[in-house]
Protein backbone atom coordinates (compact mmCIF):
# COMPACT_ATOMS: atom_id res chain seq x y z
CA UNK A 1 0.00 0.00 0.00
CA UNK A 2 2.93 2.32 0.80
CA UNK A 3 4.16 1.33 -2.68
CA UNK A 4 1.10 2.45 -4.24
CA UNK A 5 0.43 5.40 -2.47
CA UNK A 6 4.23 6.36 -3.51
CA UNK A 7 3.22 5.94 -7.29
CA UNK A 8 -0.23 8.02 -7.05
CA UNK A 9 2.37 10.42 -5.57
CA UNK A 10 3.95 10.22 -9.14
CA UNK A 11 1.29 11.03 -10.74
CA UNK A 12 1.61 14.63 -10.00
CA UNK A 13 4.86 15.26 -11.10
CA UNK A 14 3.70 13.59 -14.55
CA UNK A 15 0.63 15.68 -14.84
CA UNK A 16 2.93 18.62 -14.61
CA UNK A 17 4.66 17.55 -17.46
CA UNK A 18 2.21 16.56 -19.43
CA UNK A 19 0.68 20.20 -18.62
CA UNK A 20 3.71 21.80 -19.10
CA UNK A 21 4.14 20.04 -22.49
CA UNK A 22 0.98 21.33 -23.96
CA UNK A 23 1.11 25.27 -23.04
CA UNK A 24 3.50 27.78 -24.79
CA UNK A 25 7.01 28.06 -23.89
CA UNK A 26 6.59 30.93 -21.45
CA UNK A 27 4.36 29.11 -19.71
CA UNK A 28 6.00 25.73 -18.89
CA UNK A 29 7.39 26.57 -15.60
CA UNK A 30 4.24 28.19 -14.24
CA UNK A 31 2.32 25.37 -15.29
CA UNK A 32 5.31 22.72 -13.51
CA UNK A 33 5.21 24.88 -10.28
CA UNK A 34 1.19 24.82 -9.84
CA UNK A 35 0.95 21.16 -9.92
CA UNK A 36 4.17 20.96 -7.49
CA UNK A 37 2.33 23.52 -5.16
CA UNK A 38 -0.50 21.45 -5.00
CA UNK A 39 2.19 18.24 -3.71
CA UNK A 40 2.81 21.34 -0.67
CA UNK A 41 0.00 22.70 0.28
CA UNK A 42 -2.52 19.91 0.09
CA UNK A 43 -0.09 17.73 2.25
CA UNK A 44 -0.13 19.96 5.09
CA UNK A 45 -3.62 20.79 4.76
CA UNK A 46 -4.45 16.81 4.59
CA UNK A 47 -2.47 16.64 7.58
CA UNK A 48 -4.51 19.58 9.69
CA UNK A 49 -7.81 19.31 8.58
CA UNK A 50 -8.74 18.10 5.28
CA UNK A 51 -8.39 13.96 6.27
CA UNK A 52 -10.67 14.83 9.18
CA UNK A 53 -13.05 16.33 7.17
CA UNK A 54 -12.96 13.20 4.53
CA UNK A 55 -12.55 10.47 7.13
CA UNK A 56 -14.12 11.82 10.47
CA UNK A 57 -17.14 11.98 12.10
CA UNK A 58 -20.59 10.10 11.92
CA UNK A 59 -22.13 13.64 9.36
CA UNK A 60 -23.84 12.65 6.26
CA UNK A 61 -22.28 15.72 4.68
CA UNK A 62 -18.96 15.95 6.18
CA UNK A 63 -16.67 14.67 8.79
CA UNK A 64 -15.73 16.13 11.84
CA UNK A 65 -12.59 17.35 13.64
CA UNK A 66 -11.61 14.43 15.37
CA UNK A 67 -8.65 14.05 13.72
CA UNK A 68 -7.49 17.63 13.03
CA UNK A 69 -3.76 17.13 13.26
CA UNK A 70 -3.96 13.79 12.69
CA UNK A 71 -4.89 13.08 16.06
CA UNK A 72 -5.83 9.47 16.87
CA UNK A 73 -4.57 8.84 13.13
CA UNK A 74 -4.89 4.91 13.94
CA UNK A 75 -8.65 4.85 14.68
CA UNK A 76 -10.09 2.29 12.00
CA UNK A 77 -12.36 3.69 9.38
CA UNK A 78 -14.92 1.40 9.42
CA UNK A 79 -14.91 -0.71 5.95
CA UNK A 80 -11.70 0.64 5.24
CA UNK A 81 -9.10 -0.09 8.20
CA UNK A 82 -9.46 -3.02 10.66
CA UNK A 83 -12.74 -4.71 9.08
CA UNK A 84 -13.44 -8.09 8.48
CA UNK A 85 -10.71 -9.05 5.43
CA UNK A 86 -8.85 -5.66 5.82
CA UNK A 87 -5.19 -5.49 7.48
CA UNK A 88 -4.13 -2.46 6.32
CA UNK A 89 -2.92 0.13 9.32
CA UNK A 90 -4.77 3.22 9.74
CA UNK A 91 -2.07 5.25 9.26
CA UNK A 92 -1.09 3.85 5.66
CA UNK A 93 -4.46 4.53 4.82
CA UNK A 94 -3.94 8.11 5.51
CA UNK A 95 -0.89 8.57 3.58
CA UNK A 96 -2.84 6.65 0.54
CA UNK A 97 -5.79 8.92 0.58
CA UNK A 98 -3.52 11.92 0.44
CA UNK A 99 -2.28 11.60 -2.57
CA UNK A 100 -5.64 11.39 -4.04
CA UNK A 101 -5.90 14.58 -2.05
CA UNK A 102 -2.61 15.79 -3.68
CA UNK A 103 -3.57 15.25 -7.76
CA UNK A 104 -7.17 16.08 -7.48
CA UNK A 105 -6.79 19.96 -7.31
CA UNK A 106 -3.54 20.02 -9.44
CA UNK A 107 -5.92 18.71 -12.00
CA UNK A 108 -7.79 21.93 -12.17
CA UNK A 109 -4.53 23.59 -13.16
CA UNK A 110 -5.01 22.67 -16.70
CA UNK A 111 -7.96 25.08 -17.63
CA UNK A 112 -6.66 27.97 -15.78
CA UNK A 113 -3.29 27.53 -17.94
CA UNK A 114 -1.74 30.53 -19.04
CA UNK A 115 -3.38 33.37 -16.84
CA UNK A 116 -4.02 32.83 -13.51
CA UNK A 117 -1.89 35.00 -11.04
CA UNK A 118 0.15 32.70 -8.79
CA UNK A 119 -0.47 33.57 -5.39
CA UNK A 120 -4.33 33.89 -6.04
CA UNK A 121 -4.03 30.35 -7.89
CA UNK A 122 -2.29 29.32 -3.87
CA UNK A 123 -5.21 31.03 -2.13
CA UNK A 124 -8.23 29.11 -4.48
CA UNK A 125 -6.38 25.88 -3.95
CA UNK A 126 -6.04 26.00 -0.88
CA UNK A 127 -9.98 26.84 0.15
CA UNK A 128 -10.68 24.17 -2.92
CA UNK A 129 -9.03 21.46 -0.89
CA UNK A 130 -10.80 22.25 2.35
CA UNK A 131 -14.06 23.25 1.07
CA UNK A 132 -14.58 20.98 -1.63
CA UNK A 133 -12.63 18.20 -1.83
CA UNK A 134 -13.10 17.29 1.72
CA UNK A 135 -16.65 16.70 1.92
CA UNK A 136 -16.89 15.23 -1.61
CA UNK A 137 -14.22 12.49 -0.44
CA UNK A 138 -16.59 12.26 2.44
CA UNK A 139 -19.86 11.64 0.69
CA UNK A 140 -18.41 8.90 -1.88
CA UNK A 141 -15.58 7.12 0.40
CA UNK A 142 -16.38 7.60 4.16
CA UNK A 143 -18.60 4.68 4.98
CA UNK A 144 -21.04 7.26 6.88
CA UNK A 145 -20.77 10.01 3.59
CA UNK A 146 -24.71 9.94 2.27
CA UNK A 147 -23.81 8.58 -0.92
CA UNK A 148 -21.51 6.21 0.08
CA UNK A 149 -24.84 5.05 2.36
CA UNK A 150 -27.11 5.76 -0.90
CA UNK A 151 -24.93 2.66 -2.57
CA UNK A 152 -23.11 4.51 -4.95
CA UNK A 153 -20.01 3.17 -6.30
CA UNK A 154 -16.88 4.93 -7.12
CA UNK A 155 -13.41 2.21 -6.79
CA UNK A 156 -10.74 5.00 -7.06
CA UNK A 157 -12.76 7.70 -7.60
CA UNK A 158 -13.72 9.28 -11.12
CA UNK A 159 -16.58 11.14 -8.97
CA UNK A 160 -14.17 12.06 -6.15
CA UNK A 161 -11.09 12.91 -8.25
CA UNK A 162 -12.19 13.56 -12.01
CA UNK A 163 -15.27 13.98 -12.20
CA UNK A 164 -14.63 17.16 -9.19
CA UNK A 165 -11.83 18.71 -10.81
CA UNK A 166 -13.05 18.72 -14.34
CA UNK A 167 -16.00 20.93 -12.90
CA UNK A 168 -14.03 23.13 -10.64
CA UNK A 169 -11.52 23.76 -13.62
CA UNK A 170 -14.50 24.39 -15.76
CA UNK A 171 -15.92 27.42 -13.10
CA UNK A 172 -12.36 28.94 -12.53
CA UNK A 173 -12.28 29.03 -16.68
CA UNK A 174 -15.14 31.13 -16.51
CA UNK A 175 -14.58 33.16 -13.72
CA UNK A 176 -11.33 34.06 -15.03
CA UNK A 177 -12.33 34.21 -18.99
CA UNK A 178 -10.44 33.29 -22.03
CA UNK A 179 -6.57 33.29 -22.32
CA UNK A 180 -5.42 36.99 -24.75
CA UNK A 181 -6.41 35.93 -28.59
CA UNK A 182 -8.84 32.55 -27.77
CA UNK A 183 -9.77 31.09 -29.87
CA UNK A 184 -8.29 32.62 -32.85
CA UNK A 185 -4.79 32.20 -31.45
CA UNK A 186 -1.80 29.78 -31.67
CA UNK A 187 -1.79 27.53 -28.55
CA UNK A 188 -0.34 24.61 -29.86
CA UNK A 189 1.61 22.69 -27.46
CA UNK A 190 5.55 23.30 -27.61
CA UNK A 191 6.62 20.01 -26.01
CA UNK A 192 5.13 16.94 -27.30
CA UNK A 193 7.73 14.80 -25.82
CA UNK A 194 7.09 16.33 -22.53
CA UNK A 195 3.12 15.40 -22.98
CA UNK A 196 4.45 11.96 -24.22
CA UNK A 197 6.67 11.68 -20.89
CA UNK A 198 4.00 12.75 -18.56
CA UNK A 199 1.75 10.51 -19.89
CA UNK A 200 3.77 7.71 -19.45
CA UNK A 201 4.60 8.80 -15.70
CA UNK A 202 0.14 9.05 -15.36
CA UNK A 203 -0.13 5.33 -16.73
CA UNK A 204 2.91 4.10 -14.65
CA UNK A 205 1.51 6.13 -11.61
CA UNK A 206 -2.67 4.93 -12.54
CA UNK A 207 -1.71 1.12 -11.66
CA UNK A 208 -1.09 2.35 -7.66
CA UNK A 209 -4.08 4.47 -7.66
CA UNK A 210 -6.79 1.76 -8.87
CA UNK A 211 -4.72 -1.42 -7.96
CA UNK A 212 -3.92 0.20 -4.63
CA UNK A 213 -7.21 1.04 -4.32
CA UNK A 214 -8.35 -2.79 -3.29
CA UNK A 215 -6.53 -2.02 0.00
CA UNK A 216 -5.28 -5.85 -0.72
CA UNK A 217 -2.58 -7.25 -2.90
CA UNK A 218 -4.99 -9.77 -3.85
CA UNK A 219 -7.48 -11.05 -6.74
CA UNK A 220 -9.06 -7.93 -6.36
CA UNK A 221 -6.22 -5.61 -6.86
CA UNK A 222 -5.61 -7.94 -10.15
CA UNK A 223 -8.57 -7.10 -11.63
CA UNK A 224 -8.46 -3.42 -10.95
CA UNK A 225 -4.64 -3.60 -12.97
CA UNK A 226 -5.91 -5.60 -16.10
CA UNK A 227 -8.96 -3.51 -16.48
CA UNK A 228 -6.70 -0.35 -15.74
CA UNK A 229 -4.35 -0.95 -18.64
CA UNK A 230 -7.28 -2.60 -20.78
CA UNK A 231 -9.13 0.70 -20.86
CA UNK A 232 -6.05 3.08 -21.05
CA UNK A 233 -4.94 1.29 -24.23
CA UNK A 234 -8.28 0.69 -25.93
CA UNK A 235 -9.24 4.41 -24.97
CA UNK A 236 -6.08 5.71 -26.52
CA UNK A 237 -7.13 3.58 -29.99
CA UNK A 238 -10.47 5.30 -29.56
CA UNK A 239 -9.05 8.72 -29.56
CA UNK A 240 -6.55 8.15 -32.60
CA UNK A 241 -9.26 6.20 -34.68
CA UNK A 242 -11.29 9.23 -34.23
CA UNK A 243 -8.63 11.92 -34.92
CA UNK A 244 -7.69 9.74 -38.04
CA UNK A 245 -12.10 9.51 -39.15
CA UNK A 246 -12.14 13.54 -38.82
CA UNK A 247 -8.65 14.67 -39.67
CA UNK A 248 -7.38 12.31 -41.79
CA UNK A 249 -3.97 11.64 -39.50
CA UNK A 250 -3.71 10.22 -35.88
CA UNK A 251 -1.00 12.83 -33.57
CA UNK A 252 0.86 11.63 -30.59
CA UNK A 253 -0.65 14.47 -28.45
CA UNK A 254 -4.11 12.45 -29.28
CA UNK A 255 -2.41 8.83 -28.30
CA UNK A 256 -1.34 10.48 -25.22
CA UNK A 257 -4.50 12.31 -24.57
CA UNK A 258 -6.60 9.59 -25.53
CA UNK A 259 -4.61 7.15 -22.86
CA UNK A 260 -5.47 9.75 -19.96
CA UNK A 261 -9.18 9.96 -20.96
CA UNK A 262 -9.33 6.04 -20.92
CA UNK A 263 -7.30 5.91 -17.33
CA UNK A 264 -9.91 8.44 -16.03
CA UNK A 265 -13.12 6.42 -17.14
CA UNK A 266 -11.87 3.35 -15.38
CA UNK A 267 -10.87 4.77 -12.56
CA UNK A 268 -14.27 4.61 -10.70
CA UNK A 269 -15.30 1.04 -12.08
CA UNK A 270 -11.57 -0.48 -12.18
CA UNK A 271 -12.77 -2.87 -9.91
CA UNK A 272 -16.57 -3.57 -10.39
CA UNK A 273 -16.21 -4.83 -14.00
CA UNK A 274 -14.99 -7.37 -16.05
CA UNK A 275 -11.95 -7.11 -19.22
CA UNK A 276 -14.95 -6.99 -21.67
CA UNK A 277 -16.44 -3.84 -19.59
CA UNK A 278 -13.31 -2.08 -19.57
CA UNK A 279 -13.03 -2.49 -23.38
CA UNK A 280 -15.91 -1.08 -23.85
CA UNK A 281 -15.40 2.02 -21.16
CA UNK A 282 -12.33 2.58 -23.06
CA UNK A 283 -13.01 3.05 -26.45
CA UNK A 284 -16.36 4.72 -25.51
CA UNK A 285 -13.60 7.11 -23.13
CA UNK A 286 -11.46 7.52 -26.24
CA UNK A 287 -14.32 8.33 -28.54
CA UNK A 288 -16.37 11.00 -26.34
CA UNK A 289 -13.99 12.79 -24.99
CA UNK A 290 -12.34 13.05 -28.30
CA UNK A 291 -15.53 14.85 -29.35
CA UNK A 292 -16.04 16.86 -26.05
CA UNK A 293 -12.65 18.61 -26.68
CA UNK A 294 -14.65 20.68 -29.72
CA UNK A 295 -17.13 21.75 -27.35
CA UNK A 296 -15.60 24.59 -25.33
CA UNK A 297 -15.36 26.64 -28.56
CA UNK A 298 -19.13 26.59 -28.69
CA UNK A 299 -19.69 27.49 -25.47
CA UNK A 300 -17.16 29.88 -25.36
CA UNK A 301 -15.76 28.57 -22.29
CA UNK A 302 -11.68 28.68 -22.87
CA UNK A 303 -10.96 25.08 -20.62
CA UNK A 304 -6.96 25.74 -22.13
CA UNK A 305 -5.82 22.13 -21.69
CA UNK A 306 -9.52 20.08 -21.78
CA UNK A 307 -10.04 19.16 -18.26
CA UNK A 308 -13.58 19.13 -18.43
CA UNK A 309 -13.82 17.05 -22.11
CA UNK A 310 -11.01 14.43 -20.29
CA UNK A 311 -11.68 14.54 -16.38
CA UNK A 312 -15.40 15.36 -16.37
CA UNK A 313 -16.80 13.75 -18.88
CA UNK A 314 -14.23 10.78 -18.57
CA UNK A 315 -15.06 10.26 -14.98
CA UNK A 316 -18.85 10.91 -15.25
CA UNK A 317 -18.86 8.52 -18.28
CA UNK A 318 -17.01 6.05 -16.41
CA UNK A 319 -19.32 6.22 -13.12
CA UNK A 320 -22.12 5.99 -15.12
CA UNK A 321 -21.54 2.63 -17.22
CA UNK A 322 -20.80 0.89 -13.50
CA UNK A 323 -24.54 0.95 -13.65
CA UNK A 324 -24.38 -0.81 -16.64
CA UNK A 325 -21.45 -2.88 -16.98
CA UNK A 326 -21.55 -3.79 -13.29
CA UNK A 327 -20.59 -7.39 -12.15
CA UNK A 328 -20.23 -8.98 -8.55
CA UNK A 329 -18.29 -11.42 -10.32
CA UNK A 330 -15.43 -9.13 -9.94
CA UNK A 331 -16.43 -6.75 -6.98
CA UNK A 332 -19.49 -4.51 -6.27
CA UNK A 333 -23.40 -5.13 -7.88
CA UNK A 334 -24.49 -6.37 -11.37
CA UNK A 335 -25.29 -3.56 -13.38
CA UNK A 336 -28.00 -3.57 -16.02
CA UNK A 337 -26.65 -5.52 -18.43
CA UNK A 338 -26.05 -8.33 -15.96
CA UNK A 339 -29.13 -8.90 -14.54
CA UNK A 340 -28.90 -6.22 -11.77
CA UNK A 341 -31.81 -3.83 -13.12
CA UNK A 342 -32.08 -0.05 -12.97
CA UNK A 343 -31.42 1.07 -9.47
CA UNK A 344 -27.46 1.08 -9.48
CA UNK A 345 -27.62 3.16 -12.61
CA UNK A 346 -29.84 5.20 -11.32
CA UNK A 347 -27.56 5.68 -7.87
CA UNK A 348 -24.51 6.76 -10.14
CA UNK A 349 -27.01 9.30 -12.13
CA UNK A 350 -27.11 10.59 -8.51
CA UNK A 351 -23.71 10.75 -7.23
CA UNK A 352 -22.77 12.32 -10.90
CA UNK A 353 -24.89 14.89 -10.16
CA UNK A 354 -24.46 15.79 -7.02
CA UNK A 355 -20.95 15.76 -7.11
CA UNK A 356 -20.82 17.41 -10.34
CA UNK A 357 -23.30 20.26 -8.90
CA UNK A 358 -21.33 21.12 -5.25
CA UNK A 359 -18.20 21.52 -7.14
CA UNK A 360 -19.40 23.86 -9.82
CA UNK A 361 -21.35 25.83 -7.81
CA UNK A 362 -18.90 26.13 -4.53
CA UNK A 363 -15.60 26.68 -7.11
CA UNK A 364 -17.37 29.63 -8.70
CA UNK A 365 -18.05 31.06 -5.52
CA UNK A 366 -14.38 30.53 -4.20
CA UNK A 367 -13.06 31.66 -7.54
CA UNK A 368 -15.36 34.64 -7.16
CA UNK A 369 -14.39 35.16 -3.51
CA UNK A 370 -10.42 35.56 -4.28
CA UNK A 371 -11.37 37.94 -7.02
CA UNK A 372 -12.93 40.12 -4.05
CA UNK A 373 -9.69 40.46 -2.05
CA UNK A 374 -7.08 39.45 -4.90
CA UNK A 375 -6.64 40.17 -8.42
CA UNK A 376 -6.89 36.56 -10.41
CA UNK A 377 -5.31 36.93 -13.74
CA UNK A 378 -2.07 38.69 -14.59
CA UNK A 379 -1.96 41.63 -16.55
CA UNK A 380 -2.67 41.52 -20.66
CA UNK A 381 1.11 42.89 -20.66
CA UNK A 382 2.66 40.07 -18.07
CA UNK A 383 0.24 37.23 -20.08
CA UNK A 384 2.03 38.07 -23.44
CA UNK A 385 5.10 38.06 -21.50
CA UNK A 386 4.54 34.96 -20.12
CA UNK A 387 4.09 33.65 -16.07
CA UNK A 388 7.44 32.12 -16.13
CA UNK A 389 9.14 35.30 -15.84
CA UNK A 390 6.44 37.46 -14.33
CA UNK A 391 5.65 35.04 -11.82
CA UNK A 392 8.19 33.29 -10.93
CA UNK A 393 11.53 35.19 -12.31
CA UNK A 394 12.82 32.36 -14.55
CA UNK A 395 12.67 31.18 -17.99
CA UNK A 396 12.54 27.13 -18.82
CA UNK A 397 15.05 27.03 -21.27
CA UNK A 398 18.36 28.67 -22.11
CA UNK A 399 20.25 27.61 -25.70
CA UNK A 400 23.06 29.97 -25.00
Amino acid sequence: MLASAALVLLMTPGLAFFYGGMVRVENVLSMIMQNFFCMGIVSVLWVLVTYSLAFGGANGFVGGFDHVGLAHMNVQVAGYTGAAGQTIPPVVFVCFQLMFAVITPALITGASADRFRFSAFALFIALWSVLVYGPVAHWVFSPTGWLYEHGAEDFAGGTVVHANAGAAALAVAIVLGPRRGWPSGDFRPHNVPFVLLGAGLLWFGWFGFNAGSALHANELAGSAFVNTNTAAACAMLGWILMERLRDGMASTLGAASGAVAGLVAITPAAGYVTPVGSIVIGLLAGGVCALATAVKGKVGIDDALDVGAVHLVGGALGALLIGLLGSSDIGGRDGLFYGGGSRLLREQIVAVAAVVAYSFVVSLIIAGAVRLVHRLRVTADEEAEGLDTTQHGEVAYRLW
